[in-house]
């Protein structure tokens, strides 16, 4: 269970647009209880733990995230997608208070570029013919890095409190970058407290 009283965090930090970035002072600053600074000790903690390794965390609180609803591909943070990068790295991901991320076991995903109706879809959207020209468009827009799930596919909870490093596509990558969203989040959803790096 993830000790200390995150709720009561996100309660003193207020109402906010969209995604909020948390710095150390002001986490400090909160006029919490006991339970709010063992919470506030916990997430400053990870995040000292994370730059020893030379990355750079970053601290949310996100009230509600921009979706993309107009591309036959969304490319929003709700669909299935993997992180890539042109050198080595991992993605670090923690959910301290609210709905955690969700992941999908890479044999329960098929990339969507690759559905015949949404790759004719794109096709049309891009005005040209399926080769090299194509596939520099879908990577341009990252449309090649998101993902349907199969029938019968069960995405697995990232949960509350759990330090996750997950793996990135990139050149040489000896395994599957992790495929990974952000749940939904309606308006009456609580705000999140999330760790990347």
């Amino acid at each position: 269970m993830l000790a200390g009283d995150f709720g009561e965090v996100v309660t003193l930090l207020g109402a906010g647009e969209r995604i909020v970035t948390l710095d150390d002072a002001r986490l400090e600053e909160l006029p919490v209880s006991a339970a709010g600074r063992v919470a506030i000790g916990v997430m400053l903690e990870d995040e000292r733990r994370l730059r020893e390794l030379a990355l750079e965390p970053v601290l949310n609180c996100i009230h509600g995230y921009p979706r993309d609803e107009e591309s036959p591909v969304p490319t929003d943070v709700f669909s299935f997608h993997t992180d890539s990068a042109p050198v080595e790295t991992d993605t670090w991901l923690c959910t301290y208070h609210g709905p955690a991320s969700e992941g999908l076991r890479n044999d329960e995903a098929v990339r969507r570029v690759d559905i015949p109706s949404t790759r004719a879809a794109l096709l049309e959207s891009f005005g040209g013919e399926d080769g090299d020209d194509f596939r520099d468009y879908l990577s341009e827009h990252c449309y090649d890095l998101h993902y349907a799930p199969v029938p019968q596919a069960q995405p697995f909870s990232f949960g509350l409190g759990h330090l996750w490093r997950i793996a990135v596509d990139y050149p040489g990558s000896p395994v599957p970058p992790c495929i990974h969203r952000a749940p939904m989040h309606g308006p009456d959803d609580p705000p999140r407290l999330l760790l990347i790096s």
